[in-house]
């Protein structure tokens, strides 16, 4: 696509860890927040969304790699 820059933050409650919100800002965000409105909908947490198969390569990777980053367990994020 040409542009790499953008970022995806996830919101959850702390008493669950249900998904409450997210922000998606770079290409495509338009494309990748259908998953987090479906997620948030359905009550899901980030270790929910984590265990979600991603097709890769594909942009929604970086939804999955937002909630492994809120478990602490980001893999490509140094």
């Amino acid at each position: 696509m040409g542009c790499s820059d953008g970022f995806v933050k996830l919101i959850s409650e702390p008493r669950f860890g249900r998904l409450v919100g997210a922000h998606i800002m770079g290409p495509n965000a338009t494309e990748l927040i259908a998953e987090m409105t479906l997620a948030i909908q359905m009550e899901s947490t980030a270790e929910e969304l984590k265990k979600t198969i991603h097709a890769h390569p594909t942009l929604s990777e970086v939804n999955m790699e937002a909630a492994f980053a809120m478990l602490g367990q980001q893999i490509h994020i140094p």
